[in-house]
């Protein structure tokens, strides 16, 4: 399994890129899973579902299945948030996962720019940073980079980047 990261500023076009470049990747025949970073509380159950109850008595885990998905909702009930090791070991073995956000971490990133945005490009002080996808070019001339319409193009930093990602127990 492989990795790469899109990270930027909120509001620099992460999700909708992705949204975007999902089914190029899936066209050149990736199979490919994602990973979110929330900066805030979320929610994907409903009151009144029964599994919205469960969590709301206290379950630590509930796993809802039907015959055309299954969810599994953790409540950390104040326990810290699992580091980006951890919530990478719990997916099921593809060939790429591209992590939205988590922008502090170590991991290969692509750095999604917008000017209009305002705030300041993530590098050359994040070293992890190995090319960017912006609406205006890079203050660092040196690093790979794509225009954000530019799928194809993206597409191929996305695979020319990602790295191999082996679980800490396989080490």
């Amino acid at each position: 399994m492989r990795v790469i990261g899109l990270a930027g500023w909120s509001g620099a076009g992460k999700t909708t890129l992705l949204t975007r470049l999902l089914p190029e990747l899936i066209a050149r025949g990736v199979r490919v899973s994602t990973l979110k970073h929330a900066h805030h509380n979320f929610d994907v159950d409903q009151p009144g579902k029964d599994s919205h109850a469960h969590r709301q008595a206290g379950a630590h885990q509930v796993l809802v299945s039907s015959a055309s998905r299954w969810a599994l909702m953790t409540e950390l009930r104040g326990a810290p948030e699992p580091p980006l090791a951890e919530l990478l070991a719990r997916f099921t073995p593809v060939d790429l996962v591209v992590i939205e956000g988590f922008k502090r971490d170590a991991h290969p990133k692509i750095e999604v720019f917008r000017a209009a945005n305002g705030k300041p490009w993530l590098h050359p002080e994040d070293p992890a940073i190995r090319a960017v996808v912006a609406d205006v070019p890079p203050p660092s001339p040196g690093l790979p980079q794509a225009g954000l319409d530019d799928i194809p193009a993206v597409a191929a930093l996305v695979l020319e980047h990602a790295a191999p990602w082996v679980a800490p127990w396989a080490i």
